[in-house]
């Protein structure tokens, strides 16, 4: 391992550092973490006793109702009147949707099929759905004008017209032949809602559709989803765009909007009108919970939203598609409408290789049905196999500098002042150019090895399909292992131990080790030892992964094992060092002779300006 080689781990922990520092939760997030599962276990436990009540109320509620049958009719009126909000549940084979008939609001939203982390864990085996936001942290309401009054439609009661299993129609009535619509209905196979509006009489100008949600924790580490949760959107005829992931941000539209996104990390909620919403007035934010909110330790940040539509005129209707799903990269890509763009699979180049590498890799194993523990196995075996042609340069590049070592040495004790570097970098050009070795021939795979290094960083972290997967000791591969909880919180390092990140760390310990004969001790004073770095490094990443993706470190974990037996099948099997000696000898001995290449131009450039600097120093 070179200079070069330990200059570009040193840029990846650099990056791993930052990553670390913005996603360490506090001791205070922990604890109060660990009381939110003591009180889901307490929840669990009075479930039965609820369900015990509601008989004994429902047999009440029908004594009841029977008597209401009997009252007069200006009664009736005057008890609808009064009567508080009724919620309607729509339910189809992918989605439970709530809608309160004050305002017309969706309440709440719950994906089949899923679980949160606290109910995953819960040895209730009753399977609950994942609850995306309750009705005390979601509202959705039209703002207009009519006969120069602005309306909002937040708190007003709206009546059913008409109700199915899976739809149903609500009406608002402000004046006599005055109406405002409201039409849901869930799609049969999709996590889609359908919603219309549509008015009749109201000539509704500068109509809002104003859209608010907090939404829930629904994975094991809340400052993780903290992180990676903001509000998506695209342009029309752009490509999309997201506000700022870690601050507080907000964002005037300036052009249409073609659909808008609440992202969190594994499940979002997404709306597309069938027109482009305006961006007149239009504007979203985002919103993190302060220390002291009642939502701080249970909800992941506030989302708002004002978005326009056309409802002008005698009569109009606006339509638009909610999708309330996960994160899963083939299901958002199949909407067509660059809904995928939201997984976060990094920048650049790193997102390339995610989209057109590893994930149609990891698909195409994954359909086989084995265990995602096996699936994340092979793909690093996949890729591992693409990357020994590079290892296998890095290797021979690596032996050929460790031949040349003590020559290198030699001409360092003979040019030891500064004003001959000239001469010496000269002599070592043409030691290199003769014994055909090359500096540059072990960085130049490190810098192809790198962008891939990073792409799966961002990765297995972003991967649905690793929620909630067990292998091993990892209950979830998503999250963090634990095979010890601490209790309390440790500085720097957190409440527990990951094994597959001590796993990790000594593999690369032991990867170092072997790779530390190949390393050139820095001659330059003043500056750090390079083993020392690299003894370093293995140590670091033991805080910087604690917390992560236990699927990240597994890979990585493989990655670098893998690394290792490669590394003696080529050294042992492979690469003779005493054939390679003695080629560079009998190469040396023909460029000697003048059976050698030319000299390169940068070379002879090199010489003509030593040349120039003798003659300098001649005239003087």
């Amino acid at each position: 391992m070179d200079r070069n080689t330990i200059i570009g781990l040193g840029v990846i922990g650099a990056i791993l550092v930052t990553f670390t520092i913005l996603n360490k939760p506090s001791e205070e997030e922990l604890k109060k973490q660990r009381e939110l599962e003591k009180k889901e276990k307490k929840e669990q436990a009075l479930e039965k006793q609820k369900e015990k009540e509601a008989e004994k109320t429902a047999v009440v509620k029908k004594a009841d109702d029977k008597s209401t049958k009997d009252t007069t009719s200006s009664v009736a009126k005057e008890v609808k009147a009064a009567a508080p909000a009724e919620t309607i549940r729509l339910e189809s084979d992918k989605l439970i949707v709530e809608i309160s008939t004050k305002g017309g609001n969706v309440e709440a939203a719950y994906i089949k099929g899923y679980q949160s982390y606290f109910d995953f864990r819960s040895k209730n085996k009753k399977e609950k759905a994942l609850q995306l936001f309750s009705a005390k942290d979601a509202s959705n309401e039209l703002e207009f004008e009519a006969n120069g009054k602005t309306y909002k439609t937040g708190n007003e009661m709206f009546e059913v017209v008409k109700k199915t299993k899976r739809s149903v129609t609500l009406a608002w009535t402000p004046e006599d032949g005055k109406t405002l619509k409201y039409t849901y209905k869930l799609l049969p196979g999709k996590y889609d809602l359908d919603y219309k509006i549509s008015q009749k009489g109201l000539d509704a100008k500068n109509a809002s559709f104003i859209w608010n949600v907090d939404m829930k924790q629904t994975e094991r580490l809340l400052s993780e989803q903290k992180r990676v949760s903001t509000i998506c959107y695209k342009y029309k005829g752009e490509d999309f765009s997201y506000l700022s992931e870690m601050a507080d941000d907000e964002l005037q539209y300036e052009k249409p909007v073609e659909w808008i996104a609440y992202k969190q990390s594994y499940f979002s909620t997404i709306i597309q009108p069938d027109v482009a919403f305006s961006n007149k007035k239009a504007e979203s934010k985002i919103r993190n919970f302060k220390k002291g909110d009642d939502k701080f330790f249970s909800h992941i940040k506030r989302y708002r939203s004002k978005l326009g539509v056309d409802l002008s005129g005698s009569e109009a209707s606006a339509g638009m598609s909610w999708y309330f799903g996960p994160n899963d990269y083939e299901m958002l890509k199949s909407y067509k409408s660059d809904y995928e763009d939201i997984i976060n699979y990094g920048w650049g180049l790193f997102r390339w290789i995610n989209i057109y590498a590893i994930q149609p890799i990891f698909n195409v194993l994954a359909s086989t049905g084995m265990g995602l523990g096996l699936v994340v196995l092979l793909l690093t075996l996949v890729i591992k196999l693409f990357l020994t042609p590079i290892q296998w340069k890095m290797y021979v590049s690596s032996a050929k500098m460790r031949i040349l070592k003590p020559e290198i040495d030699d001409l360092n004790k003979k040019y030891p002042n500064k004003e001959d570097a000239m001469k010496k970098q000269m002599e070592m050009m043409t030691l290199y150019r003769e014994s055909g070795a090359s500096p540059l021939a072990g960085c130049i795979p490190m810098l192809i090895q790198m962008p891939i290094l990073l792409a799966v960083f961002r990765f297995f972290p972003a991967s649905f399909e690793l929620r909630q997967k067990p292998f091993l000791w990892a209950e979830d591969l998503s999250s963090y292992d634990s095979v010890y909880d601490f209790g309390f919180y440790v500085p720097l390092y957190g409440d527990h131990i990951s094994l597959f990140t001590l796993l990790m760390a000594v593999t690369t310990l032991a990867y170092t080790w072997l790779n530390s004969g190949q390393m050139q001790q820095q001659q330059q004073p003043g500056m750090p030892n390079m083993k020392v770095l690299m003894y370093i490094f293995p140590f670091m990443m033991i805080f910087f992964f604690n917390n992560y993706s236990s699927g990240l470190s597994y890979y990585y974990f493989i990655s670098t094992l893998i690394s290792i037996l490669i590394m003696l099948a080529i050294k042992y099997f492979f690469v003779d060092e005493e054939k390679l000696r003695a080629k560079m000898a009998a190469k040396k001995a023909n460029a000697a002779n003048g059976a050698g290449k030319k000299k390169s131009k940068f070379q002879e450039r090199l010489e003509q300006a030593q040349k120039a600097q003798q003659e300098k120093r001649g005239k003087r």
